[in-house]
């Protein structure tokens, strides 16, 4: 019998699906390496690669297999071959652009564990797609709205959230797709860099926002009575600013986000929040050229900065803070830690906090490979991300089901019914 891979679900899964990998019809203690290719949407090639033994019945199933030292990874990984994956081109981040389209997937298994490939024994193809089938996509341009609106199949209506991102700007649609696909109607919202919207961080108008809230109250397939929110890292301290000024707000939850308006100057009718200073010369570059720019914001609690915290007291809503511990980008745990502290002097609930050592900046969807180091837009310069590969990963399982559970508590009454495995 030729060595072949099995794999289920066969032929096509969710991308924050676990993918079960099996070889058979190898000898008995057969020793390969298996290897995992893929190629986002610019060409650019992603690549993990593990040692294996095959059983004395020429079986190999890695939920049950350790894979040996000397690849990618090593351990008991049942996923080691997505989340392991790594760019061929240093500081590429791995990112969806077109969700309509599945990532392709390709599996390859070789004799031996040299330091070439051996002779390929097996093949196959597996696709990660993003939508699953029914789940409708609305592209928005209404009034000043840039944006993607996502609904889950069924007539609804459906709990609703906006999605936003951080300084990449752009409209990624990856992140609203995927929670769409478990019953959410989410809209991935761009802010500037996209469109007609303005091409650069220099001021945000929370009207422009207020204008999304409020699609989205008024939409026939949103549940009522108000909406979530969802932002990471310069997303996140946006969420916060609507939370704080916008009605309708029920739920926000923030991935690595601030509680100080950061990078750019906030204006909401008479109010205008200044961005919280920087300091380039706390800046450390290490031998590799990757910039630290863990130290470079200064403290909102202190002197002029003080103007920058947002006055989250103000907001309506219920908040949870996922925090990565080893966040190189800024202090994701202080901030959550002072914006908890500044809700409970005002009389308002303790927000939840979830801290994952191990975990970097990009807690991304679950099983996308962790970014180490990228380009960064405003720097100019590759910074480092924090975080630890395999940490980093349980880290975005859990968080996965932690923003789930908490916008069904908030958002249709549902107990959550989940607690943090870390």
């Amino acid at each position: 019998m030729a060595p072949s891979i099995r794999l289920s679900p066969a032929a096509r899964s969710l991308f924050d699906e676990p993918l079960a990998i099996a070889v058979q019809g190898l000898g008995p203690r057969q020793q390969v390496t298996l290897r995992t290719s893929l190629r986002d949407e610019t060409g650019e090639l992603f690549q993990a690669s593990a040692h294996y033994q095959a059983g004395d019945d020429g079986e190999l199933d890695l939920a049950r297999c350790p894979a040996l030292p000397g690849g990618s990874f090593s351990g008991l990984e049942p996923m080691g071959l997505l989340w392991a994956l790594q760019p061929q081109k240093p500081f590429w981040r791995l990112v969806k652009r077109d969700v309509q389209n599945p990532f392709l997937l390709q599996l390859e298994v070789f004799e031996g564990h040299g330091e070439r490939p051996g002779r390929l024994l097996a093949q196959a193809q597996h696709e990660r797609a993003f939508l699953r089938d029914g789940v409708r996509r609305v592209p928005v341009r209404e009034g000043r709205i840039r944006a993607t609106l996502f609904l889950p199949p069924g007539s609804g209506p459906f709990p609703g959230i906006i999605d936003l991102y951080g300084t990449g700007g752009g409209l990624p649609e990856y992140r609203a797709c995927l929670l769409a696909n478990h019953g959410f109607a989410v809209l991935a919202l761009a802010f500037y860099s996209y469109e007609d919207l303005p091409k650069g961080m220099k001021e945000f108008h929370l009207e422009y926002f207020e204008e999304a809230v409020n699609y989205m109250l008024h939409h026939t397939q949103v549940k009522g009575p108000g909406i979530g929110l969802l932002g990471h890292s310069k997303g996140g301290d946006l969420c916060v600013s609507m939370a704080s000024f916008l009605k309708g707000i029920i739920a926000t939850a923030l991935i690595n986000g601030s509680v100080a308006n950061v990078g750019a100057v906030l204006r909401y009718k008479d109010i205008t929040i200044p961005p919280l200073g920087i300091n380039p010369k706390r800046i450390k570059v290490g031998k590799s050229g990757i910039a630290d720019i863990i130290d470079v914001l200064n403290s909102p609690l202190e002197g002029p900065d003080q103007q920058s915290f947002i006055p989250l007291e103000k907001a309506e809503c219920c908040f949870l803070f996922i925090v990565g511990q080893d966040d190189h980008n800024w202090k994701s745990e202080f901030f959550a830690v002072e914006g908890s502290k500044r809700l409970q002097a005002h009389g308002k609930e303790k927000p939840e906090i979830v801290c994952y050592p191990g975990a970097g900046h990009y807690i991304e969807p679950p099983f996308f490979p962790m970014c180490a180091a990228s380009m960064h837009l405003l720097f100019g310069k590759p910074v480092m991300w924090g975080g630890e590969p395999k940490a980093h990963c349980e880290a975005q399982i859990d968080a996965w089901k932690q923003i789930q559970a908490f916008f069904r508590k908030h958002l249709t009454g549902e107990p959550s019914g989940t607690s943090s495995k870390l």
